[in-house]
């Protein structure tokens, strides 16, 4: 496969870490960090998207001994985990926050639909998260760092909490403004966004449908709307949360970032190649993050098919230049 040298520059601004603390940024007039604060309404709707998909896990282990799970559920299942992943870490994160290609209006759309279909949160909500998340990564202003609050067993505890889910509770919003204006200024990804909403539905209802199909049964619908839809979307929630939880605790870091990023390979195939995180936060716009010997990337796969079908364009490929000047020396390594 030919590749392109990676960009040195950042998708503004998805990546490049900003010197001064939030309230100093603030004061020299830049826009603020955060947008007013979520109302009822969606807060409820965030405690709903989080802790509803996560009873269904729970009551997935002794649901599974009695009856109920076939293998039209797991295939289903599966079917929807990977593409409302890929919409998620292809689509989200590696196009629309750090621009690692370009791609047609085709693509952009089904990236951004797909992607909402993870129930993840809105696409322009998603992004300004995760621009924000690298812009100030494991300092005060990250919305999920598990390091704001000390080193001590207690604190770390905390921490993991904190970066795992307990962020998606704080109601401050991030100003979109600020880290995203290139979707607001995007008519076709604004009216995505708007619809939220009903792609959460389908992604939800679609799977019982289908199992209904299949099956020509009420209780196939059932059972895939179960495991295909509720299950489903909790597992691709805890592992798209991991990596910002344990991707930042644990895991080896063979090159130099600016922050406590690791590479944590049990979850590489789940994640589709997300959780090489290191190589992630030492070179944002990369649009491979699983470069070394051994790393399976599926997301890096599915953009050089996307590339092959002329769908995706200036698409930043590490470089073996651009890897030996981020490589991490044998200190950092072992920080």
């Amino acid at each position: 496969m030919t590749r392109a040298e990676s960009s040195t520059a950042t998708a503004a601004p998805a990546a490049k870490a900003e010197p001064a603390a939030p309230q100093a940024s603030a004061a020299k007039g830049r826009k603020p960090i955060t947008d007013g604060r979520r109302g009822i309404p969606a807060q409820i709707a965030v405690y709903g998207f989080a802790f509803v998909p996560l009873l269904a896990v729970i009551a997935a282990v002794p649901f599974a001994w009695g009856w109920g799970l076939g293998w039209s559920d797991l295939l289903i299942g599966a079917f929807f985990y990977f593409f409302t992943g890929m919409g998620v870490t292809v689509g989200f994160h590696r196009y629309f926050t750090h621009g690692s290609f370009k791609a047609n209006r085709g693509l952009r759309n089904a990236l951004a639909v797909v992607g909402q279909m993870a129930v993840q949160g809105p696409v322009i909500i998603w992004v300004a998260d995760h621009r924000r998340h690298h812009a100030f990564s494991d300092r005060e202003g990250d919305p999920h760092s598990p390091w704001l609050f000390g080193t001590s067993v207690a604190s770390l505890a905390k921490g993991f909490w904190h970066a795992h889910m307990g962020w998606l509770f704080h109601r401050d919003m991030t100003n979109q403004k600020r880290f995203a204006p290139d979707l607001l200024a995007d008519k076709d990804i604004v009216r995505i966004d708007r619809y939220f909403w009903a792609w959460t539905l389908v992604s939800v209802f679609a799977p019982g449908v289908i199992g209904g199909l299949v099956t020509w049964s009420w209780a196939g619908a059932l059972t895939a709307l179960f495991w295909a839809g509720l299950v489903r979307i909790a597992l691709l929630h805890h592992v798209t949360w991991s990596v910002n939880s344990i991707c930042h605790m644990i895991g080896e870091r063979p090159f130099a970032a600016r922050d406590k990023s690791a590479n944590f390979w049990p979850l590489a195939i789940l994640s589709f190649g997300e959780s090489w995180h290191n190589l992630h936060h030492a070179d944002p716009t990369c649009a491979r993050h699983g470069v070394l010997r051994g790393q399976l990337d599926l997301s890096a796969r599915a953009i050089w098919i996307f590339e092959k079908f002329k769908w995706a364009s200036n698409v930043r490929w590490p470089s073996a230049q651009r890897l030996a000047r981020i490589q991490a020396t044998e200190h950092e390594m072992g920080h």
